[in-house]
């Protein structure tokens, strides 16, 4: 099998990564295009940090288990499906389904400490970062986690600024430097979501 081509797609929560990761997966078959989120590897709550005030701290890199990661994106780099049970955000009440990720083309790797790994850097083809102004960001996140997690605003507001913006300034916006392609999301990314799917069809055909 030839070597797939691996796409990194980074970026703040709340700036639209995921959004653009499932824009480009909805435009290829998954025998052409597979993806591998960084939130499938986040370890149990037991071995999450705990801040000075008693509150998990998932926004640090030692929130992931980036061995097991990393060891999943070189199986699949490899030609090799690889298996791995559905992260819950750490949800008691929520069974985890079995989630195979098989082998492609292109992989896209997408979550907010891709770029600071380096064993995962190493296996990258393609940086993408995409990025959106701070108080857009927040507005992004008030509303997913009140409506997808049920989390009222002052818990929000509390990881936003004692574990977030701290984390983001530290570990990932650092890497946009090093990015191939920045991508601004403030109201849209239609246009660059074009020239990413000509670019990954160029490299499937």
């Amino acid at each position: 099998m030839k070597k797939p081509y691996i796409i990194g797609i980074t970026g703040g929560t709340g700036s639209g990564k995921t959004r653009f990761l499932q824009a480009l997966l909805d435009s290829f078959k998954h025998t052409q295009v597979t993806c591998l989120p960084q939130d499938d590897y986040y370890r149990p709550r037991e071995h999450q940090l705990i801040d000075k005030n008693g509150e998990f701290n998932f926004d640090r890199p030692e929130s992931i288990d980036y061995d097991h990661f990393a060891s999943d994106l070189r199986t699949l780099a490899e030609g090799r499906a690889v298996e791995k049970m559905e992260y819950t955000f750490n949800n008691p009440e929520v069974k985890p389904d079995t989630i195979i990720r098989k082998p492609a083309p292109v992989i896209l790797v997408e979550g907010i400490f891709v770029f600071h790994y380096p064993k995962i850097v190493d296996l990258l083809d393609l940086k993408i970062f995409i990025d959106a102004k701070d108080y857009i960001k927040l507005q992004r996140r008030l509303t997913r986690d009140r409506e997808e997690r049920g989390y009222d605003a002052d818990d929000v507001l509390y990881k936003y600024e004692n574990h977030i913006m701290p984390s983001y300034q530290k570990y990932i916006e650092p890497h946009k430097e090093s990015a191939d392609m920045i991508i601004p999301n403030n109201t849209d990314f239609e246009g660059a979501l074009d020239v990413v799917r000509c670019f990954i069809a160029s490299k499937i055909h």
